[in-house]
């Protein structure tokens, strides 16, 4: 190629000139705050590569992802049957988005999500989970004619106006408001619930299964309990799966671990998107869709400009099918069972261990005041700076010596919540109890590099206040 001509788009080249720039050029362009945080816990790696449930560096050390990018990755980074179906999609060169068409592939989409809910009959997709809640709160409220909506204390269902106005966490909701009309209830309190009720405006409640910020499972018997109250009151309940949903607690969905719970919307996202393409979906009982789309006047009343775009619904599509040919609920439960168990008969060992909860690969994990003098005098130091360092102090030597990728289950919390892949195995359970073991070893020593690190996670916390 002359100097003169034209050179195109090129992103191997791209990526080859600039991407040691990553960081920097993430403090200059993007949120200033990530890389600092990053930096701080030494977080600020530099990943060239990924398949399945590892990472690896230019140097070639493998890291174990025990994350999923927050349960995206539910089948692992790029899966083969997932990839070639976005190929295939690019190559067919479909007619896509035109707006004034119907494209096969949203409605093959849809009737396979709805084979997994028989109760339910009609699917509106988005791009996001946060969009699929906001999706539900609309529909919610314009079928009942209702306003207002109950959701639980400590919930996490996006960051968008709508469901940020049902986000449990005032961290999130501080200098945003006014938002929506509504009102939190304690998970399993169903005396609450039904007091809300009872004011009749209430128009749907939302709730996870199984709580993403601190792995919480709802009480037994609380979802068909919380059920039958809507329903006397003609109220909707919004089963919220965006994270437990598509197998991650051993079930295809959370809500089913409970008989006879029949959710009026569901929400679902995350792993749908088989980690490539951004989609998000609403389910919904056929009634509450023709009342929102009463007419052909009201046919865009409520709609998304990428919702149904062919590399979502294929991404989607080889998703579901690599999850019934790989039997992935099954092994979520089985590897989930195994992993449980093996944390649990920790918590005897470890007085800084407390709890072990969740269900399939959705694990939390609890740390709480020691008993020893030496320990919970260390414990009550971390404490007093900022609840939730030493939780963050364990996730850091699982990555820095251990090459595990774990975080923290929420801001101010002590626990670790562990969201891996669906595929992961007796392998990857036997590489993290092993890396846990040693560094809940090197806590209760007393001394060390961890406890070194708890210092700077001090001062770093007391300089922010």
């Amino acid at each position: 190629m002359k100097d003169d001509e034209p050179r195109g788009f090129d992103l191997a080249t791209l990526l080859a000139e600039r991407g040691a720039e990553r960081y920097e050029l993430h403090a200059r362009h993007l949120n200033h705050q990530l890389p600092r945080m990053l930096h701080t816990i030494g977080f600020d790696k530099v990943y060239e590569r990924a398949e399945g449930a590892y990472f690896w560096d230019a140097e070639g050390n493998d890291y174990l992802d025990m994350l999923a990018g927050f349960g995206v990755m539910g089948l692992g980074r790029h899966h083969p049957v997932v990839r070639k179906a976005l190929h295939d999609v690019l190559d067919a060169s479909l007619a896509d988005l035109t707006r004034f068409d119907c494209q096969p592939l949203p409605g093959l989409l849809a009737e396979k999500l709805l084979t997994h809910s028989p109760h339910l009959d009609r699917v509106f997709f988005g791009n996001s989970g946060t969009e699929a809640v906001e999706t539900a709160l609309k529909f919610a409220r314009y079928a009942t004619g209702k306003p207002r909506i109950l959701y639980c204390a400590h919930a996490f269902h996006g960051l968008t106006a709508g469901s940020l106005s049902v986000n449990g966490e005032n961290g999130f909701r501080d200098g945003f408001a006014p938002l929506l009309p509504d009102t939190p209830i304690s998970l399993g309190d169903l005396d609450a619930l039904e007091r809300e009720l009872k004011r009749g405006d209430v128009a749907g409640f939302v709730v996870e299964p199984i709580q993403g910020k601190g792995v919480h499972e709802s009480p037994p018997g609380f979802l068909r309990a919380a059920q039958d109250l809507l329903r006397r009151h003609k109220a909707l309940l919004i089963a919220d799966e965006v994270q437990t949903g598509l197998g991650r607690t051993g079930d295809f969905y959370a809500y089913q671990h409970e008989e006879g719970v029949e959710p009026d919307l569901l929400c679902v996202a995350k792993a749908l998107s088989g980690g490539y393409v951004p989609v998000g979906a609403t389910l919904g009982k056929d009634w509450i869709f023709k009342k929102v789309y009463s007419s052909m006047d009201r046919v865009l009343v409520h709609s998304a400009s990428f919702g149904c775009n062919a590399q979502a619904m294929a991404a989607g599509l080889a998703v579901l099918s690599v999850m019934e040919d790989e039997e992935i609920v099954a092994n979520a439960r089985l590897t989930g069972d195994l992993l449980r168990e093996r944390l649990t008969a920790l918590v005897g060992r470890y007085e800084l261990l407390h709890d072990v909860r969740g269900r399939g690969l959705m694990i939390g994990i609890e740390f709480g005041r020691p008993g020893s003098l030496k320990l919970r005098s260390r414990w009550t130091m971390l404490q007093a700076a900022r609840k939730g360092l030493f939780a963050q102090m364990v996730v850091v030597p699982l990555l820095r010596k251990h090459r595990i990728l774990t975080q923290v289950s929420g801001d101010h919390l002590e626990v670790i919540k562990l969201i891996p892949p669906l595929t992961v195995g007796v392998k990857e359970v036997d590489r993290f109890i092993e890396a846990f073991t040693a560094v809940m070893d090197e806590a209760h020593s007393g001394g060390g590099l961890m406890w070194d690190f708890g210092k700077t996670l001090m001062k770093q916390a007391v300089g922010n206040r």
